[in-house]
């Protein structure tokens, strides 16, 4: 018997919808799996498996064949494990095909039986919204992040065993609630740091409002212990309150990157990102096997702030040029090229020498040409796009 059920991939940030078709026929036992998968994908077929059976469905040895399309698309990650399960319970007659026409599966699988969150929900819901289904069953921990996608009816599950319950009982099905407007009132009343903090350093204060007034970037130079990365970290206070519109656009990002949870499940303050100046080039900009937004994306209308600037490596920096003029990043594989938002404010803090503390020649030793060559190879790539400020005391 063949049946059909809907789930959604993920490309970058955006969701593909995908149809897991299941067919179930007599001849030899055999389990095989096509689409153009990944490793996780294929080794679903142990899981699913081992999950029906422990969750109490018998299957008759049968011969398997689970189709995911389009085919040309690559299936990676182990969100597709509900909706496989769910497949062949239809193919075998334990679940009726109509209570799935309209609806998409979306969650991982234990051995158990049990139902395991998974990352990039939300992208997922919002792509089943906008592609007119009606309702989208989700792990149980997910089940805010996907009710954030107004429009469309989303079901937290536990296990495999519930999620039949309420397919065979529709009105048994109950919708996740998360209200986002709240979410966004309670995240700016209980903010931890704000900018009025910051007392004197009346010059640099002015340079980081108008920076933040214009989302320009800004670099500081100033002796160690002056307020840098103080004055950084609290940028983000000033900048607008974010709306509901740039705040799901925000946690798309997360939620692909697997950084939000069920107690936070949107991203409800403008972001701070701080790398450590070892990081990588791929880490910093986005990019992997399997293309992943970057630190520049996750700092997404929000700052990212480069601490000790003349630490990090120069063919690291100069990736940045791209996204700091067009405000994204294109990620280019072999399977595609993916888009990642970097409408960022780039905020960057140095020291004026190598020791830290010229002028002060009580303090500093460093001769003129030490000081120049330790500032040159920085200032004359970001003076373009930076705006700066020197001597911080």
């Amino acid at each position: 018997m063949y049946s059909k059920v809907n789930s959604i991939a993920l490309k970058g940030i955006e969701g593909i919808p995908v149809s897991v078709e299941s067919d179930v026929s007599s001849g030899l036992p055999d389990f095989s799996m096509v689409g153009f998968l990944s490793s996780e994908v294929k080794e679903a077929r142990e899981r699913v498996r081992t999950a029906l059976r422990n969750a109490g469905f018998l299957l008759t040895p049968k011969r398997i064949t689970i189709n995911f399309s389009p085919a040309d698309i690559r299936k990676e990650g182990t969100a597709y494990d509900l909706a496989m399960a769910i497949s062949l319970l239809i193919s075998y007659g334990i679940v009726p095909p109509e209570s799935v026409r309209k609806t998409v599966m979306i969650g991982e699988l234990t051995l158990d039986g049990r139902v395991h969150g998974v990352s990039g929900v939300l992208p997922r819901v919002l792509t089943a919204r906008e592609n007119g289904f009606a309702a989208c069953f989700v792990p149980w921990e997910n089940r805010l992040e996907g009710a954030l996608a107004e429009g469309i009816r989303v079901v937290g599950v536990k296990s495999l065993e519930e999620t039949v319950d309420l397919l065979c009982a529709p009105d048994q099905q109950e919708a996740a609630e998360c209200r986002a407007d709240q979410i966004l009132a309670e995240a700016e009343a209980a903010r931890t740091v704000d900018f009025s903090e910051v007392h004197g350093q009346e010059s640099m204060k002015r340079a980081a409002e108008v920076a933040a007034a214009g989302m320009h970037n800004l670099l500081m130079i100033g002796t160690p212990g002056s307020g840098k990365s103080m004055i950084a970290r609290r940028i983000p206070t000033i900048l607008p309150r974010m709306t509901l519109e740039e705040s799901l656009a925000v946690s798309k990002v997360y939620s692909v990157a697997g950084l939000l949870s069920a107690d936070s499940p949107m991203v409800s303050t403008r972001p701070f990102r701080a790398p450590h100046h070892t990081i990588s080039t791929a880490a910093l900009v986005g990019g992997g096997m399997v293309p992943r937004p970057g630190e520049i994306s996750l700092a997404d209308r929000g700052v990212l702030f480069l601490d000790e600037l003349p630490e990090f490596r120069k063919s690291t920096l100069e990736v940045l040029r791209q996204p700091m003029e067009d405000r994204f990043v294109m990620i280019a594989r072999v399977s595609g090229a993916c888009r990642f938002p970097a409408d960022t404010m780039i905020v960057a803090a140095m020291n004026p020498c190598r020791c830290g503390y010229y002028p002060d020649r009580t303090r500093c030793q460093c001769s003129e040409g030490e000081v120049r060559k330790y500032l040159s190879g920085f200032l004359h790539y970001y003076l373009s796009n930076c705006l700066f400020l020197s001597n911080l005391n």
